[in-house]
């Protein structure tokens, strides 16, 4: 019996103690878990302290925008020949340097040169080589407050000052749903101009003795208006050449020597086929010393 008595009292012993162990681990644990919620609540703090926040969260996008001064912003919204903000901005293709179109029209009118960096953008016709660049117009118009409304009213009223009508932008035109596999529009990548309705052949029939040095014309086949005369195709070879001053140029067709005032249209019009050599208005020229 006093087994059995010393055992039965034993367990409750055993139990309690282990109730006393257990529950001093779970003080324990507790008083750990405690730590390490004063431990992250210390992190959380530092965390803010080091972003530069009061209460620990990262700062937001808004805090992290910086106001810009459209002072730093105008050197590249600028066109470099009219000194005023672009409007039409066109970029040459060649170097990639922006201009009002206007202007840069305008320029193209004397030179075939880029007035930023001097690069050819073409040996005859420049404005091949432009494109209008929509999206930095865009970004201009958002710039620059009332810009696109002044430019529009300024459009409006140079038009109905000369009884014009007012020209309406393009709108776009919605492009229809395509059943299956997109086609692909196969298309010419480079497009002549209607305006340049004339084909010319230069041939070189020879220099006089005493003209000089020269350098041979590199292309001899030039599409061109049929406004152009005979004085502006002397110019291109002129220039094209490098012709000192002193040499004369005589330019043929034909039996006949052209006058400078003799426009390609009418030099056809009037030579007829006879001048034409596979679409192409045939003119010779030739190098003389002039005389004194």
């Amino acid at each position: 019996g006093a087994p059995s008595c010393s055992g039965s009292r034993s367990l409750p012993f055993e139990f309690e103690r282990g109730r006393s162990e257990s529950s001093g681990e779970e003080d324990d644990d507790d008083e750990d878990d405690e730590e390490e919620e004063v431990e992250e609540e210390e992190m959380e703090g530092d965390t803010g302290a080091r972003f530069g926040t009061d209460d620990g969260e990262l700062d937001s996008d808004d805090d992290r925008e910086r106001m810009i001064n459209l002072a730093e912003l105008t050197p590249y919204i600028l066109c470099s020949i009219c000194k005023g903000y672009f409007i039409d901005a066109t970029t040459i293709t060649e170097c990639l340097h922006t201009f009002c179109k206007s202007c840069i029209v305008r320029h193209f009118y004397y030179s075939n040169r880029c007035p930023k960096c001097n690069i050819v953008v073409h040996q005859t016709q420049p404005l091949y080589n432009i494109r209008l660049d929509r999206q930095l117009q865009d970004i201009v118009y958002k710039l620059v407050v009332n810009l696109e409304e002044r430019e529009k009213k300024q459009m409006h009223d140079f038009y109905k000052e000369r009884g014009l009508e007012v020209p309406k932008p393009a709108v776009p035109q919605p492009v229809p749903p395509s059943r299956g596999r997109p086609r692909k529009v196969l298309g010419s990548v480079f497009r002549i101009p209607p305006e340049l309705d004339i084909s010319i052949l230069l041939e070189f029939i020879g220099a006089n003795e005493g003209t000089g040095n020269f350098k041979p014309l590199e292309k001899k086949f030039v599409r061109v208006s049929g406004e152009a005369t005979i004085g502006h195709v002397e110019k291109f070879l002129r220039r094209k050449m490098d012709l000192d001053p002193a040499c004369q140029v005589d330019i043929i067709c034909g039996d006949h020597l052209l006058e400078h005032y003799q426009t390609l249209r009418e030099i056809r019009q009037v030579i007829g086929e006879s001048a034409v050599q596979d679409g192409l208005l045939v003119l010779h020229y030739g190098l003389v010393v002039s005389p004194l």
